[in-house]
């Protein structure tokens, strides 16, 4: 098995050219015709995972965000890029991103993995491409719709979070729901044209929150939180459909950012 037929298969289920323009996704590390000893699967292929990956004998790592959105000008170790890349080159590991065009497909893709946590039902992506079934988020409704407070409970219980951000809760209940994975403040308007009580996802600036204008609820889980379970997606879609080499899901924590609570909690 080389690196070819497993990139083969997931560009099966999310094509390159359904990535975003700024977007670096695809083989970005290594050899198409190596062999595939192990891989190991991720969100970020940080330093730290490469590590891991050499620790554990893989030498393919699947990541949902590419290490490279940009050229490098130089290698020499001083930046967290730079030095994750010197390492894999280093220790032949290969690194593979399937990032925007796993987002912007509905079967098997990142958004629709979230709904799935969450109980949503009647999936349709919410702003779709007008030449093809992909495009950005997603909408649906809960299977009974729910007071906006229990909701925020469940919420946090079915995403796993240490916790979120809201607007005012200005619908009484939650039923109909649209959701982002990731950065998904540009579809806001969308998902309030298209009568969803709230809106999931991540990284809204402060003044964004007010364009929630009494509308709809936003809910900011963090862009980590929101894509995590991006890493369990990719497991088992390949080793589901392989079974000549291991698998291992990372056990790296790559949230850059930390919680603190009250009283050290």
């Amino acid at each position: 098995m080389i690196i070819r037929d497993i990139t083969d298969y997931l560009e099966d289920i999310a094509p390159l050219r359904y990535q975003e323009s700024y977007d670096n996704a695809g083989l970005i590390v290594g050899d198409h015709r190596t062999e595939v000893k192990a891989a190991l699967f991720c969100l970020d292929a940080t330093e730290a995972v490469v590590d891991e990956a050499v620790e554990l004998g893989c030498n393919l790592i699947i990541a949902h965000h590419p290490i490279i959105f940009r050229g490098l000008k130089r290698l020499n170790g001083y930046h967290y890029t730079e030095r994750a890349v010197l390492k894999a080159i280093r220790n032949d590991v290969a690194i593979y991103a399937i990032h925007t065009n796993l987002d912007n497909v509905l079967s098997s893709g990142v958004n629709e993995r979230i709904a799935q946590k969450i109980g949503l039902q009647h999936l349709q992506i919410l702003r779709a491409n007008q030449d093809e079934m992909t495009g950005s988020g997603v909408i649906g409704n809960l299977s009974k719709p729910m007071v906006s407070i229990d909701f925020i409970s469940y919420l946090i219980e079915c995403m796993e979070l240490p916790g979120l951000r809201h607007t005012d809760l200005v619908k009484e209940q939650i039923g109909k729901v649209a959701l982002c994975g990731g950065s998904g403040r540009f579809l806001l308007e969308d998902a309030i044209q298209q009568g969803a009580d709230a809106f999931i996802s991540s990284d809204f600036k402060y003044h964004e929150y007010f364009e929630a204008n009494d509308r709809i609820v936003i809910f900011d889980i963090g862009h980590y939180e929101s894509e995590k379970f991006t890493i369990e997606l990719l497991f088992e879609l390949i080793t589901g459909n392989f079974s000549t080499f291991a698998g291992y899901c990372t056990k790296v924590n790559t949230n850059p950012i930390n919680y603190r609570y009250e009283n050290g909690r």
